[in-house]
């Protein structure tokens, strides 16, 4: 589990406007959906004394590996856009609304021959609509009231629609223009149903027709002198303003649609996207890069794009794509999309309404990200520059090394040979660019042979990736929106070890044609920098700021290959000691090694907790505590003569 110390952002970068928060586990899923009015009061108060905090929020943040957050308007767009992505996501920390006073909701019976519209708080059920979360219950009754005039539909129970038909006479709210009377025959089914398909285009947030049919009738009935009339429906116009409550989050007319907007300094752009489908916001992403030269920011989202609709499949094009400003070759790029699409798509900027109000939340995520992207980087901005600087010339190499790639290989006695790749930008670990290999193709102690399978098969990566069109790399897969990780050029290459560990990488970087990567090799014992061809190390001062750094790139890449190589070990020595026992197959070891952890907590573990585990019986259980029950092998690492702690 992960120390919440390790990915708590900075106080400083946690915007104090309200917003929704997502935690994500180290494989990206999302674990917990939370809102807030002030977002960075809300967050600090997840990484605080971990004895204040609830078992479950306390297990949360240490599942997690990361926190990201979305600023909105209000905390009704807070509330709309945590409804939304609970239902996306499923995080498993979330409560799935099971508090019904604090997430109520609107129901439609469609099942029934006449749908009935109802607010709810209990379990729900199949062939009902439903609709909401809305921020409080009131909010819902008061919508609730004017709907009932525009779309009169039937609202009572069951009980009471019985009584109503058998006697023959409505109830109240059929004497009061809120129902149509289906009960007694006023109105068939085909036309309540018309009646329920309104309000439920309403409820999903289909609103535009509703509200112009209102305001045609409203001026109608003015100019017609039927001010008593217009007045009602003044009010329900007005009630109807209230219940959606100028909501950015959720758009009136149901658009499907990409809303871009972009942040710009001199050296970096930030884009942010929010994907819009039936008038919700269904997901968000966001990039920052790198200028490389002073296009404008027409060039800049037409190069996006491009880069982004060019390669993903029809389906995923929404018909309405909203930029800040339209580039000169929206046309050309609107008729690329409408043939990939099959039907009209267009590229337009928001004027007015919602979608400008909208397109200003993406914008000010955008400049959030920038932000938070920049205080990440300025961080002892001085200090990094100077190592860059100092291994710039210390290695005479024509630009400083913004991007350093280091390579560790870990293994027992030759067995589990795994190796890693760390990354480091601008003197700052980029773990989301971090890599494991499981070597296969060496036999033994052998690291030389290590390091030249792996840089092999991490620059025949970057190879191939650059291949992928006529103008460069692809630096962002179209389809996922994710960056292509290998596509990167590092500016430097080390490898854990001394003059073999480097020769053997640059014999693999010369055999794929590749001769513009410095590679260099970092000793541990004395520090010493070993240079491709040097009879002789070079020698950093213990005090240069180069060598600091170069040193926690070595330790981070010697820490990430330590901890892939324990977690495989752990699960092979668990089946090595199991194999002997009759009866228990591959598929019960993993059913232990998950239940347990480890091969310390498996051997401690009595005949009766065994017996516990699902397929394990008292006969096995038994069979597995005598194959136990000798002492656990010793096991050294041959490279530094430790002791491996096999509890881990």
């Amino acid at each position: 589990m992960a120390e919440p110390e390790s990915y708590r952002p900075a106080t400083g970068t946690i915007p104090t406007q309200p917003g929704v928060y997502r935690f994500s586990d180290p494989a990206g899923r999302v674990i917990y959906v939370g809102k807030a009015v002030n977002l960075r009061q809300r967050l600090t108060s997840y990484f605080a004394d971990p004895a204040l905090l609830h078992f479950r929020t306390r297990t949360m943040v240490h599942t997690a590996a990361k926190v990201e957050w979305t600023v909105v308007r209000n905390e009704l767009e807070a509330l709309q856009l945590e409804y939304t992505w609970i239902k996306q996501h499923d995080p498993r920390f979330n409560v799935k609304y099971r508090d019904d006073k604090s997430y109520p909701w609107m129901a439609v019976t469609w099942s029934e021959e006449y749908p009935r519209v109802f607010v709810g708080r209990g379990t729900k059920r199949k062939g009902t609509r439903y609709f909401g979360p809305y921020a409080h219950a009131w909010a819902i009754r008061e919508t609730l009231d004017p709907l009932l005039r525009a779309f009169p539909m039937r609202s009572c129970t069951n009980g009471v629609f019985r009584s109503a038909a058998a006697s023959g006479r409505p109830c109240l709210l059929g004497y009061i223009g809120k129902c149509a009377a289906p009960c007694v025959g006023r109105i068939g089914p085909d036309e309540h149903r018309a009646l329920a398909q309104d309000v439920c285009d309403f409820l999903a947030g289909r609103t535009n027709s509703l509200l112009k049919r209102l305001e045609r009738q409203m001026r109608e009935a003015a100019q017609n002198l039927e001010f008593e009339k217009a007045a009602v429906l003044r009010d329900q116009l007005h009630a109807l303003h209230q219940a959606t409550d100028s909501n950015a989050i959720v758009l009136g007319d149901g658009t499907d649609a990409d809303v871009i907007a972009l942040a710009e300094d001199p050296l970096e752009v930030a884009v942010q996207i929010f994907h819009v489908r039936d008038g919700r916001v269904r997901g968000q992403r966001a990039w920052v890069a790198d200028r490389t030269d002073d296009t404008d920011t027409d060039g800049l989202i037409e190069s996006f794009l491009l880069q982004l609709y060019g390669e993903v499949d029809g389906t995923e094009v929404p018909p309405e794509i909203l930029v800040p400003v339209v580039p000169a070759t929206a046309d050309l790029i609107a008729e690329l999309l409408t043939e990939s699409r099959g039907s009209r798509v267009v590229v337009r900027t928001p004027r007015r309404g919602d979608k400008k109000t909208l397109m200003e939340t993406v914008a000010r995520n955008a400049a959030e990200a920038l932000a938070l992207h920049r205080t990440r980087r300025a961080s002892d901005l001085s200090t990094r520059n100077r190592a860059l600087e100092e291994i710039q010339q210390a290695l005479g190499l024509p630009t400083a090394p913004l991007r350093i790639e280091c390579y560790d290989v870990s293994h027992l006695q030759g067995t589990e040979i795994v190796a890693s790749m760390v990354v480091f930008e601008d003197g700052l670990a980029r773990k989301g660019d971090y890599r494991r290999f499981v070597i296969r193709g060496v036999d033994g102690s052998n690291d030389v042979a290590a390091i030249h399978e792996v840089i092999t098969r991490r620059f025949r990566r970057l190879l191939d990736e650059q291949s992928t069109t006529d103008d460069g790399p692809l630096l962002v897969d179209p389809s996922t929106g994710a960056p292509r990780k290998f596509a990167y050029v590092p500016g430097l290459v080390v490898v854990d070890g001394g003059a073999p560990q480097v020769t053997a990488a640059v014999q693999a970087l010369t055999e794929l044609g590749i001769s513009d990567i410095p590679v260099i090799g970092l000793a541990k014992r004395l520090e010493e920098v070993w240079l491709p061809g040097e009879e002789y190390p070079l020698i950093l001062p213990r005090t240069s700021e180069g060598l600091y750094l170069l040193q926690r790139v070595r330790d981070e890449a010697h820490r990430f290959a330590i901890t892939h190589h324990r977690g495989r070990r752990s699960a092979s020595m668990v089946e090595s000691v199991l194999d002997a026992v009759p009866g228990l197959g591959e598929v019960r070891r993993k059913t232990l090694l998950k239940h347990f952890g480890s091969l310390k907590k498996l051997r401690a573990a009595s005949a009766d907790d065994l017996a516990a585990v699902p397929g394990i019986g008292p006969r096995l259980a038994a069979a597995i505590v005598e194959a136990l029950a000798g002492p656990a092998p010793e096991a050294v690492n041959l490279t530094t003569g430790e002791v491996i702690d096999q509890a881990l």
